[in-house]
């Protein structure tokens, strides 16, 4: 095989991509990898909807979800709602090991990984914490729907042995109900990987990813034989247009996808940037675009689109 990739969603993931592609250049397994690319945009306390500083619910808590799936064995293990952990890809990939109690929520993920003797650490950081407070003010202020952010950090995996993993990792809507979980840490919505195949993730509105279990959708796409891009393509925008005759409204959906060759693709309703690194294809960020006949347009990102996102995510919070 010898052959390498890595993608992941949005460009906050790009450090991690960097990490992951280095692991698997030196032969590294690909649940490796993804774990260590999550791990690397978990910690970064700037990042408003990953990991530590991420932002909490209502109730000023941050709730994390994640998930990990092996595509060899396809073993999956997923946590949601669990609090006070610094990496919950990690819990979860360790919960993939077991036959039973895989999928643990709220208190009992948040036990177990205590037990299990993961990082345990305060998620709210003082920027995070002044975040949600100015909302909680703005909110009494006038009637603003406090809805900020989704953006969930997905990414696929392929080593030179051939196998694929996938893993996601987010605190989920910002100011969202206690106990509220997207599709992030549920297999087939947020995530899906397949070693035969290929594997996709999500990223979006978790209530509307859900409802069409998008990445098992892609993910037997190219098992009939479509490409990632081709896939991609056509189970999201079908979906998005059916959504919204039916439902009357829609969300943003954006998926990614590797298959077992290498190759890649992208599908999103909104601006979407993403991260990919392969063996002949060195780290780049992608700005990828609904196109107007139910494809994608993908594009280099430009010098100013990146210094404007760096300078937004370290603006000062007062």
């Amino acid at each position: 095989m010898n052959n390498w990739a890595v993608i992941s969603t949005w460009s906050m993931s790009y450090d991690g991509l960097v990490k992951a592609a280095e692991l698997l250049k030196k032969d590294k397994s690909a649940g490796d990898a993804v774990e260590n690319l999550l791990r690397k945009v978990e910690s970064y306390p700037l990042y408003k909807s990953v990991g530590y500083g991420g932002l909490p619910n209502e109730d000023g808590v941050v709730q994390m979800d994640a998930a990990f799936m092996d595509g060899d064995t396809l073993a999956q293990g997923s946590v949601a709602a669990i609090e006070n952990v610094k990496h919950a890809v990690s819990v979860a990939r360790r919960l993939s090991l077991n036959k039973t109690n895989s999928f643990l929520v709220g208190e009992g993920a948040t036990k177990y990984a205590m037990q299990n003797g993961f990082e345990m650490t305060n998620m709210l950081t003082e920027r995070a914490k002044t975040i949600w407070q100015n909302k909680v003010k703005q909110q009494l202020q006038s009637d603003l729907h406090p809805y900020d952010g989704h953006d969930t950090v997905g990414a696929i995996t392929l080593d030179r042995n051939g196998s694929l993993a996938a893993a996601t990792s987010t605190s989920g809507l910002f100011m969202k109900k206690n106990g509220r979980i997207g599709d992030s840490p549920l297999s087939g919505s947020g995530f899906y990987a397949d070693s035969h195949i290929g594997a996709a993730t999500a990223t979006g509105l978790g209530e509307d990813i859900m409802k069409g279990c998008l990445s098992y959708e892609i993910v037997r796409k190219m098992a009939e034989g479509k490409s990632p891009q081709e896939a991609c393509d056509a189970t999201v925008y079908p979906f998005c247009n059916d959504l919204k005759k039916r439902y009357g409204q829609v969300g943003e959906i954006s998926l990614i996808a590797l298959n077992k060759k290498g190759e890649w693709g992208v599908a999103t309703n909104v601006e979407f940037p993403f991260c990919i690194a392969a063996k002949k294809q060195g780290p780049q960020i992608l700005m990828a675009n609904p196109g107007l006949h139910n494809n994608t347009k993908i594009e280099p990102i430009s010098q100013a689109w990146l210094d404007d996102y760096q300078k937004q995510i370290k603006a000062p919070v007062k």
